[in-house]
């Protein structure tokens, strides 16, 4: 059974960091991508970052890409979202996800997704 676990979420102060992680467990990942997106409230969800699991290839929406940065660990299936330089308005829940490949992700077309984290981030 497919599932995906995300942890590290929290409250931080403007100008500080938090590290996202997502465990997927019941998935073969070598031909998939996995990413972020998040929501906040009383918005639509909104991609983050996604990265092809086989060699690495990243991509980010453009109000993040300066600051995010997404990993993987192929050894423990799992993805990361280092966050630094945090505003408020990047409070929301995040979402960890697997799509067959970025594009899909981005257009909304992903297969599985976590429960999501909450990022609180104070003025």
């Amino acid at each position: 059974q497919a599932q995906l676990v995300e942890s590290g979420g929290g409250v931080v102060q403007a100008g500080g960091s938090l590290r996202l992680s997502c465990t997927a467990s019941g998935l073969t990942l070598s031909t998939t991508a996995m990413g972020w997106f998040r929501q906040a409230p009383g918005k639509e969800r909104e991609f983050v970052a996604g990265i092809r699991w086989n060699h690495g290839l990243t991509n980010y929406a453009d109000d993040v890409k300066d600051r995010f940065t997404i990993s993987r660990d192929t050894a423990t299936n799992t993805v990361y979202l280092q966050m630094n330089s945090l505003k408020p308005e990047d409070t929301a829940v995040y979402y960890c996800n697997v799509a067959p490949t970025i594009s899909q992700m981005r257009s909304g077309n992903s297969d599985y997704w976590g429960r999501g984290t909450q990022v609180t981030v104070s003025s």
